[in-house]
């Protein structure tokens, strides 16, 4: 940690924390430009010219028209998961605390399945707004039943957790119900996937990255304290509860945001935080560096994707899942190794 001075004003820089957000961040917009030249038509270098300007016209319909929409949302949707993980770890004071656990991508599959099999016929955009609307919803619904003087992290939690069955059951007895093609259409949208992304679902998801992203950034050295305990972050002058608020919200809008428009793509917003944790061991929630792997971590999901030997193409949320499931049992076994439970019962 270093102090440095900006025209009078003395800031604390953890040093260590902005050069992995450097790291990371030059490692994702190096794989996003691989991403760029996925296939035969462009090369990496064909890529970068286009970008700069100078590629031809054939160049530039492929990577503006087609791929850059695909890599930018899956830089996008990496980078409003990894910090809306960071945030609800931090708010929960919970490791495996995520917008998974509290409800908020469940409410917002909910969303699109009832205007995909109920409604029937709705637009892109009509989908989109309900997995939105219903996202926020089923967060600040958890919110409001764990509110009992004070939101506790684990309180939090565990109504998240019922919250989300809840919504899994719903979502379930509405496949059941729907016709085949109709339930196989909202099934491949429950998985999460990058394939034939457009300019209109980067821009939500970028304009809720630039809107929340220096909030949760503002936020974090009062986070930081809150994780010491409401008792304490409030004698430090932290408006606790207010605080909670806005980084719920902050979680809850960017998660809802993230799902809307690309499904809810599992496993990034546990992994992201806790990877970039380790990295910087730096206190409090980390914002920049989980947003920066979150970026990472699923435009490689998405890379890999593409370019498995797999008849048809991967959706990146079996891809996320599979390696968030080693990833969550190795944590649990590193976690809970025998020696932490010897001389118990």
């Amino acid at each position: 940690m270093r102090t440095l001075r900006v025209s009078g004003v003395a800031v604390r820089v953890h040093v260590r924390a902005c050069v992995v957000v450097a790291c990371l961040t030059a490692a994702a917009a190096g794989l996003g430009l691989l991403a760029l030249s996925t296939g035969t038509a462009v090369s990496p270098a064909g890529a970068l010219r286009t970008l700069l300007g100078r590629g031809d016209a054939a160049s530039e319909l492929v990577v503006y028209a087609f791929r850059a929409p695909r890599t930018l949302l899956a830089l996008l949707v990496g980078a409003a998961l990894g910090t809306g993980g960071a945030v609800v770890q931090s708010l929960s004071r919970n490791p495996l605390g995520s917008p998974d656990v509290i409800g908020v991508n469940a409410g917002a599959a909910a969303g699109a399945v009832l205007m995909l099999l109920v409604v029937g016929g709705a637009s892109t955009t009509a989908v989109s707004l309900a997995s939105l609307a219903c996202g926020l919803g089923s967060g600040l619904l958890v919110y409001a039943l764990s509110f009992r003087h004070g939101v506790q992290g684990a309180r939090l939690v565990l109504v998240g957790v019922g919250v989300t069955a809840m919504l899994n059951a719903l979502i379930s007895y509405l496949l059941t119900r729907a016709e085949l093609d109709d339930a196989q259409g909202a099934k491949v949208w429950l998985i999460g996937s990058l394939a034939g992304a457009g300019w209109d679902r980067v821009w939500p998801v970028a304009l809720a990255v630039a809107a929340a992203l220096p909030a949760a950034l503002a936020t974090s050295r009062a986070a930081a304290l809150m994780e010491m305990g409401d008792a304490a972050a409030g004698a430090l002058g932290v408006r606790v509860e207010r605080l909670r608020l806005t980084l719920l919200l902050t979680a809850v809008g960017l998660s809802g945001v993230a799902v809307s428009c690309a499904g809810p793509i599992s496993f990034v917003a546990l992994a992201a935080p806790q990877l970039a944790r380790r990295l910087t061991r730096a206190p409090g929630p980390g914002a920049a560096a989980s947003a920066a792997m979150g970026a990472l971590l699923l435009v490689a999901a998405d890379l890999l994707a593409q370019r498995l030997p797999t008849p048809g193409q991967l959706p990146v949320g079996v891809l996320t899942a599979g390696v968030g499931g080693l990833y969550l049992a190795w944590l649990l076994h590193r976690e809970w190794r025998p020696s932490r439970w010897a001389g118990r019962g």
